[in-house]
């Protein structure tokens, strides 16, 4: 009989210390939302102040990122989940939120008037075409991800709570 994941499993994620938000080693935890509100597998956009956060419940624990793809700050929680990969809705870069590291580089496609994706843009009809030599291709060459930035969780009383900088 396959074991459930219920509540009781609910824990943070383990991060490596360097992918810490700064101002959070001393900030205080916040109530964002009742444990029972994510399930596992989910993720969830709570916001506080200017301040957009991805509550995502991994396979590893329940992590908080900002909401925001690290390559063109798109929001995160309208993508998609698959363990601890978070695909961005945008250029379909993934991200693995158990390690911090991307696993797929976002593309350079988009979309169409239709709303639909092309992995590689090209004008309606016509072939996709290579980087043009100059600018555009030294700055795709230059474009990096930065990491994401991991806000310490702790769960309290069925509620999770995340240490959010202050000020």
């Amino acid at each position: 009989m396959a074991s459930m994941t219920t509540t009781t499993d609910a824990r943070p994620l383990a991060f490596r210390p360097e992918l810490r938000a700064a101002g959070t080693a001393r900030a205080p935890y916040r109530a964002m939302l009742p444990l029972a509100e994510l399930a596992p597998g989910s993720m969830r956009r709570v916001t506080v102040g200017d301040l957009d956060v991805l509550l995502v419940w991994t396979p590893d624990g329940i992590a908080a990122v900002d909401d925001r793809c690290p390559h063109m700050s798109a929001p995160l929680s309208i993508g998609s989940l698959e363990g601890c990969v978070v695909q961005c809705p945008l250029h379909e870069g993934r991200f693995d939120l158990c390690s911090g590291d991307p696993v797929q580089m976002p593309t350079t496609g988009g979309l169409d008037p239709d709303g639909r994706y092309h992995p590689t843009w090209s004008p309606a009809g016509l072939p996709p075409k290579t980087d043009p030599p100059g600018l555009k291709a030294e700055a795709r060459r230059l474009t990096r991800v930065r990491r994401f930035r991991y806000y310490p969780v702790r769960i309290v009383e069925g509620s999770i709570e995340v240490a959010l900088p202050t000020g």
